[in-house]
């Protein structure tokens, strides 16, 4: 009499057709997981059952469990079986109970696990498609022709059309930035930008030996004729314009303006830099610079604000096939090429529609974020955008910038002061960054700390006994 083997207490939801079988059992270890069907610590069947229960080879089984392992989801415990990997559910720790380090600026965290698989199950399905030539390969300066062209759709619905051949791939914002500005200027020539500015470029343009000013701004940005005063009166090579939920201020420059600005940087022959590292995000914005003057703008389209800070990759745009050579030449010199695997991450992600996806769930985050600074901050001091993850928050009397962060930071917050953004005079005023705070709780507490003190002056809030 034969005993018939018991049922796997788990069974994947698999169609033969779909790719590889050890793949898409793997991927079904990911949805089970993120839907909750898998729980932390539950144990797998052993593969053998699992195998004669799918009617398949055990050989396959064998594959999927070690592809589930490599993405992390379940681990092998000797003579006990394969388990699933309990979600960790804190990262760093902030320095203070409930507050968090809102110097970053970061894209907020959502919630949501069946995308977070999505994520992972996109980086892991890569062995397949490109074997081990994407690991022990280099690729052009330029990032590989494929990759360049996704990276063109991705930018089509804000740039139109752009051929693959006008596109670099960089690892990251701040070496696009580095290898536009090495063609452009020179040691001792000058640049200019907003008046407030991203701190990178003040740094990269003091190691480089560039004269950086400064444009006055007002709530909407850059103020054109301020531009064409500086350039009646100094020679400048280059333009940074982040025009879109520009850093620290949020504002963004209305259309009338984006026209005036290429006008006069046309008209004194002035190239431009637009770092469009948040442009994604708005639902509805001005066009880019670069759509209203391909000819002119080199075009910096960063993923680390609405994709992933981790994979810094970032899409170059250049005015023309001569100064694409240029560009690919800075970058080979100054970085190699951006990190191939990290540009076939973005690439997949693009092209199976994960990365909208992350862009959907980030505004949806957005959103909920800044309902909670609507609701608990003074607005007559907050200068933001509803779509964006910072704000500025211009103090009051007889607040100092200085006084006002590091009170802050004696409260466990961490936030920027207008020093690290000004180019000249620093107003008084500080950056928030809405999307480092791990739970809207944690943001919660951290804005009613800071609401609490506004409410105080320096004195009343002083520490030191």
């Amino acid at each position: 009499m034969t005993v018939d083997a018991p049922k796997p207490t788990w069974l994947p939801a698999i169609r033969k057709a779909d790719g590889p079988l050890y793949i898409a059992i793997a991927d079904a270890i990911a949805a089970d997981i993120a839907e909750g069907r898998l729980s932390g610590g539950a144990r797998l069947p052993p593969q053998r059952a699992l195998a004669a229960a799918l009617g398949i080879d055990f050989t396959t089984v064998s594959r999927a469990y070690n592809e589930a392992r490599h993405r992390g989801l379940v681990e092998g415990r000797v003579g006990q079986g394969t388990y699933v990997k309990a979600r960790r559910t804190t990262g760093v720790q902030p320095a203070t109970d409930g507050l968090v380090d809102m110097s970053m600026n970061l894209p907020p965290l959502f919630d949501d696990d069946a995308l977070t698989a999505r994520l992972w199950s996109g980086i892991g399905s890569l062995q397949n498609e490109h074997g081990l030539d994407l690991l022990m390969r280099y690729q052009a300066a330029g990032g590989a022709l494929h990759n360049r062209a996704v990276g063109a759709s991705w930018l089509q619905p804000r740039l139109g059309e752009i051929p693959p051949e006008r596109v670099l791939i960089c690892a990251g914002a701040q070496s696009a930035l580095l290898a536009a500005i090495s063609i452009l200027a020179k040691p001792g020539d000058a640049i200019a930008s907003e008046a407030i500015a991203y701190p990178g470029l003040r740094a990269l343009s003091a190691h480089l030996g560039i004269e950086h000013c400064g444009i006055a701004i007002d709530q909407n940005g850059m103020i054109p004729e301020q531009l064409e005063a500086l350039c009646k009166s100094k020679k400048l090579k280059a333009l940074y314009c982040n025009p879109t939920l520009h850093n620290p201020t949020t504002s963004t420059l209305p259309l009338e303006r984006r026209k005036a600005i290429i006008d006069v940087a046309r008209h004194y022959g002035v190239a431009i830099i637009e770092d469009d590292a948040y442009g994604a995000i708005p639902l509805a914005a001005p066009p880019p610079l670069a759509s209203l003057a391909p000819d002119l703008v080199y075009h910096i389209a960063g993923l680390a604000k609405c994709l992933s800070p981790a994979l810094r990759i970032a899409y170059l745009v250049v005015p023309d096939r001569q100064s694409s050579v240029r560009v690919e030449g800075a970058i080979r010199a100054t970085s190699g090429m951006a990190p191939p695997f990290n540009a076939a991450v973005a690439t997949r992600w693009i092209e199976d529609g994960t990365a909208n996806e992350v862009l959907r769930a980030i505004r949806q985050e957005v959103t909920m974020r800044q309902a909670m600074v609507s609701r608990l901050l003074p607005k007559d001091i907050i200068q933001t955008d509803q779509e964006g993850f910072h704000l500025w928050l211009r103090l009051p009397p007889p607040w100092t910038r200085g006084d006002f962060a590091g009170r802050l930071r004696a409260s466990g917050i961490s936030v920027v002061a207008s020093d690290a953004f000004a180019i000249g005079p620093a107003p008084e005023a500080v950056r928030l960054g809405l999307g480092a705070a791990r739970t809207h709780d944690e943001l919660q507490r951290s804005l009613m700390t800071i609401a609490d003190l506004l409410q105080q002056t320096p004195a009343a809030s002083s520490l030191v006994v």
